[in-house]
C-alpha cells in the first residue's frame, strides 16, 4: 500500500460521511433558519422552541432516509473490503 493508496481511502472516507450527514444537516438548518425567523418576527426567545422543531425535523427526515443511508455505508464497505486485497498486492 503507497501513500496514494491511503489518501485516496481517506478521502473515500470523508465524502462518504459528508454525503451521509448532508440531508441531516441541511434540514436542521434550514428548520433552524425557519425557526429563528419566526422568533424574530413574533420576540419569543425560548431555547426550546428552536431545539424540539429541529430535533423533530431531523428524526423524520433521518427515518425517510435510512434506507439511503444504508444502502450508502454497504457499498462503501463493500468497495473498501473488496479492494483489500488489490491494495496489498500493489494494484
Amino acid at each position: 500500500m503507497d501513500p496514494q493508496d491511503a489518501v485516496t481511502l481517506t478521502q473515500q472516507a470523508m465524502m462518504t460521511a459528508l454525503v451521509l450527514c448532508a440531508p441531516l444537516l441541511l434540514v436542521g438548518m434550514l428548520v433552524g433558519l425557519l425557526i429563528g425567523l419566526a422568533q424574530a418576527l413574533t420576540q419569543v426567545q425560548d431555547q426550546t422552541v428552536a431545539f424540539v422543531p429541529k430535533l423533530v425535523a431531523m428524526v423524520a427526515v433521518m427515518l425517510l432516509c435510512l434506507p439511503w443511508l444504508i444502502e450508502q455505508m454497504m457499498e462503501y464497505s463493500t468497495n473498501l473490503f473488496t479492494g483489500i486485497p488489490q491494495m496489498i498486492m500493489g494494484s
